[in-house]
């Protein structure tokens, strides 16, 4: 704490330089990381920014947080999400969020699958395709849906990247295996209807929110893709309903098995778990992620939690609240 006894709040972030690069988009906007500092300075917090780069950790150690706000996606590779929270670890500073182990497990989406498949929750079936290797060991079903078994934000996801049969899965995997740097995630098209399901809290106080439905207006192609073209103009494609239009025994399922995949990958203090919901009336569960975008406007989470009666300044204040509990420090009240 500073002189005045006010908690330190480190907001660890890679920030966006250009808009136009797909290496950088998974980074959050300057004007993010502004409105996160805005909610933490305005809810009584001394906040400053460390962004995650080259020296993090001398940068750290001048900052003498008490805290992190952990927003940072990392540099490279799979398990980049989890550098930050390891270093944090290292030095025994607290932080926001899932911990480096959860984070590295989560951002792999067919690990993913297997440890929820073994909840005994449904996911779409899928295989694992190396990069530059186009044997298909699987008995995949059609259409099948070609992403990056290990990006966020729809990032490397094009809008045509669904294949009817096998001459056409070879052709995308081939084309796609030249823009990914790492392995491909083949999975079953689910066609049907689109939620996601916002948690926040640890334990008993755990706080599963409706779900909100994302309804494709446009399409881009023949299939509904929630693809990083798409996603960048989504007032052009999307709108959201929350709570959607189903039988509440749909939503209380939704809710439960988000809530169940929340829990047995160990996440903390938050989540976002997405789902599709076939033409049969089968949830199936697609991906989690426990390091959810959080830019007003724009993010599915903010929004979320708006829909379910949370102010952003309030949910970053929740979000922060609920790793100080966690670590047993003093966590401070919420205005409005």
């Amino acid at each position: 704490m500073n002189n005045d006894g006010v908690l330190r709040v480190a907001i660890a972030c890679n920030i966006r330089t250009d808009r136009a690069s797909d290496a950088e988009a998974e980074f959050d906007e300057p004007e993010t990381v502004e409105a996160i500092n805005a909610a933490l300075t305005n809810g009584g917090f001394e906040a400053v920014v460390l962004e995650a780069s080259d020296g993090f950790p001398q940068k750290l150690e001048v900052a003498a947080p008490d805290i992190v706000f952990n927003i940072a996606e990392g540099r490279f590779g799979k398990s980049r999400e989890a550098q930050i929270p390891a270093i944090l670890e290292y030095y025994g500073v607290p932080y926001t969020g899932s911990d480096a182990a959860t984070l590295s497990v989560s951002l792999d989406k067919a690990m993913t699958k297997r440890i929820v498949q073994s909840c005994g929750i449904e996911t779409p079936a899928f295989c694992v395709i190396s990069n530059g290797i186009l044997e298909l060991s699987c008995d995949q079903p059609f259409p099948a849906l070609v992403k990056p078994n290990a990006e966020g934000s729809s990032k490397g996801v094009p809008d045509d990247c669904v294949a009817e049969d096998m001459p056409r899965l070879y052709a995308l995997v081939d084309r796609l295996a030249h823009d990914c740097t790492g392995d491909l995630l083949v999975e079953q098209y689910i066609n049907g209807r689109e939620f996601t399901v916002g948690i926040i809290g640890n334990g008993p106080d755990t706080r599963v929110f409706e779900p909100m439905e994302i309804i494709y207006r446009k399409l881009r192609g023949d299939y509904k893709i929630y693809s990083y073209e798409v996603k960048q103009n989504f007032r052009d494609y999307i709108s959201y309903k929350c709570p959607p239009d189903l039988p509440s025994q749909l939503i209380t399922k939704i809710k439960r098995d988000a809530e169940t995949v929340y829990k047995t990958l160990g996440c903390r203090d938050f989540a976002r778990v997405d789902f599709r919901l076939s033409e049969d009336g089968r949830i199936f569960f697609i991906e989690i992620n426990p390091l959810p975008g959080l830019a007003p406007g724009y993010s599915d989470f903010p929004m979320l939690a708006d829909y379910n009666g949370i102010n952003y300044d309030n949910l970053i204040r929740e979000m922060l609240n609920c790793a100080l509990k966690r670590y047993g420090m003093k966590a401070v009240e919420k205005d409005g």
